[in-house]
């Protein structure tokens, strides 16, 4: 699985953080949400897909290989 965050979309709501904290984190000044790794470990994917699925902006976008 390969993870895209389209920033510039993001609402700073904090889900993606909440739902998978191993592979997002957010910006102190802003609350922007930031990609920590784009290929997670796969043990990781559901919390991911989670992420992806709640974010209020869909700022995430998965692609499945």
């Amino acid at each position: 699985m390969h993870v895209e965050l389209d920033a510039p979309k993001c609402v700073a709501s904090g889900q993606c953080v909440m739902a998978a904290p191993d592979v997002f984190d957010q910006r102190d000044e802003d609350g922007i949400a930031l990609l920590l790794t784009d290929r997670p470990d796969e043990e990781l994917f559901d919390d991911v897909r989670e992420a992806a699925a709640i974010c209020p902006a869909a700022a995430i976008r998965l692609v499945e290989r």
